[in-house]
């Protein structure tokens, strides 16, 4: 499913980018053009971030951890 149409990402590259560190929907931003272009998919980017980091137990802030 596509996440991020305007940059073209995704749900599976979101939870990849999560995976790879990402804890933020900046961060996903950077990585991957989410939610840089209108901005309606930063509601489903986080919700996709926050499912993803329970499910690994990954904390909230990586560089805090």
């Amino acid at each position: 499913m596509y996440v991020c149409v305007c940059s073209g990402v995704t749900e599976q590259q979101v939870r990849e980018a999560v995976c790879d560190g990402a804890s933020s929907v900046s961060e996903l931003s950077v990585r991957l053009g989410v939610a840089a272009a209108c901005g309606c998919c930063r509601a489903l980017a986080t919700q996709i971030l926050d499912e993803t980091r329970q499910v690994f137990g990954l904390p909230e802030n990586r560089a805090a951890a």
